[in-house]
């Protein structure tokens, strides 16, 4: 049987990850895996159009209320997780996950989806589809459940 020793779930701290905890919670005590949570936030300083305002300054004040966030999130929701990691990245979602995947050897992604389609699928693209198609590992996707 393969074993699953690091378990890489990304959030979007502005949804509702946490209907996908149980299934999270199932793998992770299932395998006795280390969960990895990561976050990441969009680099805004790829953003060019907007005038007069200090990107860097911008940019630092949105890595710091993620980090805030992510903070008050593991004290929330992840507090019964024996081997946790946490971190915020910042850039592209699906470049940062898959990176993070990498690096961290994890032998598991657990995502939720959004299950965009149409025109909103065209001009938000899917994260959790890159991801499908170019991690190296399993990538576990479920449609969270309707608050």
């Amino acid at each position: 049987m393969k074993q699953v020793q690091k378990i890489l779930f990304p959030i979007d701290l502005s949804e509702k990850f946490e209907g996908l905890l149980p299934w999270v919670s199932t793998f992770v005590n299932a395998f006795d895996a280390e969960l990895h949570v990561v976050f990441v936030t969009e680099d805004l300083k790829s953003i060019s159009f907007i005038p007069h305002v200090s990107l860097g300054q911008l940019q630092q004040e949105a890595l710091k209320a993620a980090e805030q966030k992510m903070a008050a999130a593991k004290q929330e929701f992840f507090k019964n997780f024996k081997k946790l990691v946490t971190r915020v990245e910042i850039g592209k979602a699906a470049d940062k996950i898959l990176e993070v995947a990498k690096k961290e050897g994890v032998d598991l992604i657990i995502m939720g989806t959004h299950g965009r389609r149409g025109l909103e699928a065209k001009i938000f693209g899917s994260v959790c589809m890159r991801v499908v198609r170019d991690a190296e590992v399993p990538v576990l996707t479920i449609h969270p459940p309707r608050a």
